[in-house]
């Protein structure tokens, strides 16, 4: 993992497995399933429920400040703690909240390559027992808002020339408007295609079988291949903001690009905004771009 130009933001299984029990770390899974936690997860580990506990389902965004605050408090996380994050679906909602946790300005967080899929096929230990952890006095210190993109960035991509990149990490069929979503699941949009000038990467593309992250040498080839060198700001989005976080941890920490922030109201924010422009490939009808959403 040296090769990446930010190894220190990566650990493998095996020495996940030999710190489980280091003082000032806290481990912490984050899955897709949210019941998978409960089937048995990293001893000494902590869970949390992306739905309920990392957004907040009224306003359709993530959690304030103090919300944040007392999550981490409660799982003992110190502002100066280390928070090793792993999860299921090759560290979609682990990513997430990496990215979420760079936002309020938490410095040292790292995943687990390969996440809980590769410590599952490894045959590690588990533990269904919830850990009796002591509460920190966590303090939400600082934000970092260029990691983040509202709709109004991407419009100005669009419709002002300012100099920037879409990256669309869903499937084939969510980008070409085949569909609007994964089957299953149920945060949608009224339209289904991207956004215009996106550059089609789907996420899957940057991991290997096992869940680990493809080599510095093959990722820069899938970037650079269709276009995304750095050059210009990226902005990685998908449906809801889980899978482009985890483009958004390859381009930023693992290429090194400066300029890279997540789009995390995605597709279920675009798809739905009147007069927000959309390619559909699977109609004949090319759209025209917007003047503004009304």
């Amino acid at each position: 993992m040296s090769e990446y130009k930010h190894p220190e933001v990566l650990v493998s299984t095996d020495w996940a497995a030999r710190n489980l029990n280091s003082p000032n770390l806290r481990f912490v899974e984050v899955d897709v399933d949210t019941t998978a936690y409960d089937q048995g997860h990293l001893p000494g580990a902590v869970g949390w429920n992306w739905q309920t506990q990392l957004q907040d389902g009224i306003r359709r965004d993530l959690i304030d400040k103090a919300a944040l605050e007392r999550l981490l408090s409660a799982s003992g996380i110190s502002n100066d703690a280390t928070i090793v994050l792993y999860g299921d679906n090759n560290n979609w909602f682990a990513a997430y909240a990496f990215w979420q946790l760079r936002l309020n300005g938490h410095k040292d967080i790292r995943l687990i390559n390969g996440g809980r899929k590769k410590w599952l096929e490894e045959k590690r230990p588990l533990s269904k027992d919830v850990p009796n952890v002591s509460p920190a006095a966590y303090r939400v210190s600082a934000t970092d808002a260029t990691i983040r993109a509202f709709k109004e960035d991407v419009f100005s991509i669009l419709q002002s020339g300012r100099p920037g990149q879409l990256v669309d990490v869903r499937s084939v069929d969510e980008f070409t408007g085949k569909i609007i979503a994964p089957p299953g699941m149920t945060e949608t949009a009224q339209r289904a295609g991207h956004i215009p000038q996106a550059t089609h990467i789907p996420w899957a593309q940057a991991a290997n079988e096992d869940g680990t992250f493809k080599s510095f040498d093959d990722l820069k080839r899938l970037y650079e291949d269709k276009g995304i060198t750095g050059k210009d700001e990226v902005i990685a989005y998908c449906r809801i903001g889980e899978r482009s976080s985890h483009t958004w941890f390859v381009l930023k920490y693992l290429l090194g690009y400066e300029k890279v922030r997540n789009y995390d109201g995605s597709w279920t924010e675009w798809g739905n905004l009147v007069g927000a422009p959309i390619v559909n490939e699977t109609r004949s009808a090319q759209p025209e771009l917007a003047a503004s959403a009304r």
